[in-house]
């Protein structure tokens, strides 16, 4: 696994990587806007993390998710960490560990 300086870094070499779709957290799958599409967590694998923390501010910590789907849709989930992260189901908290 390779190791980012930064957080837009880490998206962009992830992109060119295959990694093209946006995903977004909701309480219990992730969601694809852009292909209308809800990816439950038996239904994905996080084939990578990377954890960035804010230079000035705990409250600016995020995690970036390299997510592949069991159809072969790859995508990236960024998350707040800490005191900002969603509150979600325990099967995805699970899956996101």
């Amino acid at each position: 696994m390779r190791n980012y300086d930064t957080l837009s870094e880490a998206i962009n070499d992830l992109q060119i990587r295959g990694y093209t779709y946006d995903f977004n957290l909701a309480p219990d799958c992730i969601k694809c806007a852009s292909l209308e599409l809800e990816i439950h967590p038996e239904d994905f694998d996080v084939d990578e993390t990377h954890r960035f923390e804010g230079m000035s501010s705990t409250d600016d910590n995020s995690v970036l998710y390299a997510i592949s789907s069991k159809d072969g849709i790859k995508g990236l989930l960024v998350d707040a960490y800490g005191v900002y992260a969603e509150n979600i189901s325990e099967a995805m908290r699970k899956k996101l560990r």
